[in-house]
């Protein structure tokens, strides 16, 4: 670029599926991340549409981020929407959902919608348009499918080019809080990238150093990519089973039968109830008339009582929201208990780090494995590793990251921006890219 072109920006996106943010690029060189929320420069990845007020004809107000995690809590008539990244790749991107007052949206255009929210700040900054731009993508979005993985990739590309995005590139998340670490290196590293968010746990093995760091092309320095599709949202459902859902009725057990033991509850409802995307589809009128009618199925009516106080209020979110509170009071080391009151007057549940770790030993050892798998896809002794990296949102569960880390004994366990490494690498990524 000569001395007298105008700068045309361009942005980094970490589109999360718990948090986002967004990094901007500025005339005298490189990329930083922008305040996206007062001050701060991550966001919850969460639209609220209200429909409370609203003339038939008008539609839904969206608020974003804080904003809209708000105005659920406070009871606002209208749909709280979360963990929009987990449809990308599914038949549901495509299809609508109901947000009340008979009005519906497309999953699609809620993934756009919040992308254009983030663009709208950058370009408000820049005070220009922007049109370049690079995405973070998990290593996969969709374990086991390459058609669905690839799928999920162009629907985002979709949503991104639908808001005015037109030169697009995207990069592994853990690359780029690879290249986030390695800004501050002095030494040639070894490096296993942990990034573990909302919906995947995904894992390089990267060469870093102030050498590498200088090459346009980082290819040969990445050994091995491994993800699975595992991470906080799954913690968040296993910890409502196991310590929420149960006095609802969840593997309860049906009245006494002169012919044998009492046959379990039936279950669906309590992992639909346990998953984000799922839960406004138990409060459609059919399911809860079946619901209804199951009353003879608990032998503890209380069970049954609670579970329809959940559908006829609408406390599946609320209960959701209860389980990853619980999630992080205990992976700040300390035991919780759960206010279960809109349920029933005094209702309370406890709950601790080891109730946790039995919740969720198959997802950490799904994730260990993962980190296993991608050492042996590099064909690297775990003895080689200089540094285990961890970043994301969930790497906050102290357990989970000691048992990474023991995977790696000789390695130097280093935490990065939970929130923003990977962003913030991204950047250093669209600087090369675009620049």
């Amino acid at each position: 670029m000569s001395a007298s072109a105008p700068h045309r920006p361009f942005c980094a996106i970490d589109f999360g599926t718990s948090n986002s943010a967004i990094a901007l690029s500025s005339p005298g060189g490189g990329a930083a991340l922008i305040p996206v929320e007062g001050a701060e420069c991550t966001m919850p990845t969460a639209v609220f549409y209200g429909v409370e007020g609203l003339a038939p004809h008008e539609p839904p107000q969206r608020l974003f981020g804080r904003q809209a995690l708000a105005a659920y809590v406070e009871g606002h008539e209208g749909r709280l929407m979360r963990s929009m990244k987990s449809v990308l790749g599914s038949p549901l991107a495509e299809q609508s959902t109901d947000v009340g007052e008979g009005r519906s949206v497309r999953y699609l255009d809620v993934v756009s919608g919040y992308l254009q929210h983030l663009k709208s700040l950058a370009e408000r900054r820049a005070g220009a348009p922007l049109e370049r731009a690079v995405l973070g993508r998990p290593v996969f979005f969709v374990d086991g499918d390459p058609a669905r993985d690839a799928q999920a990739q162009h629907t985002l590309e979709q949503a991104a080019r639908s808001v005015g995005l037109r030169e697009l590139s995207f990069q592994y998340e853990p690359i780029a809080a690879a290249l986030d670490h390695e800004q501050g290196i002095d030494r040639e590293q070894l490096v296993l990238v942990a990034d573990i968010g909302g919906g995947t746990s995904d894992f390089s093995l990267v060469r870093v150093g102030p050498e590498r760091r200088r090459r346009a092309d980082r290819k040969d320095d990445i050994l091995a990519n491994h993800g699975v599709h595992t991470a906080g949202t799954d913690f968040d459902r296993q910890v409502e089973l196991a310590a929420i859902l149960p006095v609802c009725g969840y593997r309860g057990l049906g009245p006494a039968r002169a012919d044998g033991p009492p046959r379990e509850v039936p279950s669906r409802v309590y992992f639909d109830l346990a998953t984000w995307h799922l839960i406004n589809t138990v409060y459609s009128a059919p399911r809860v008339a079946e619901l209804r009618r199951m009353r003879d199925f608990y032998g503890d009516p209380r069970q049954h009582q609670r579970l329809m106080r959940v559908v006829d209020e609408r406390l599946g979110h609320g209960l959701l929201g209860l389980a990853e509170a619980a999630k992080i009071a205990v992976a700040q080391g300390g035991d919780t208990v759960i206010d279960l009151s809109r349920l029933e007057a005094g209702l309370r549940a406890g709950f601790d780090e080891a109730a946790a770790l039995k919740a969720l030993d198959a997802e950490l050892q799904r994730i260990e494995d993962a980190a296993d798998e991608t050492l042996a896809l590099a064909g690297v002794n775990a003895g080689a590793v200089d540094a285990v990296y961890f970043t994301g949102g969930s790497t906050g569960f102290r357990p989970l990251t000691e048992r990474i880390a023991a995977r790696v004994p000789a390695a130097q366990a280093l935490h990065g921006d939970r929130n923003a490494s990977v962003a913030q690498g991204l950047g250093v990524h669209a600087q090369r890219v675009f620049a």
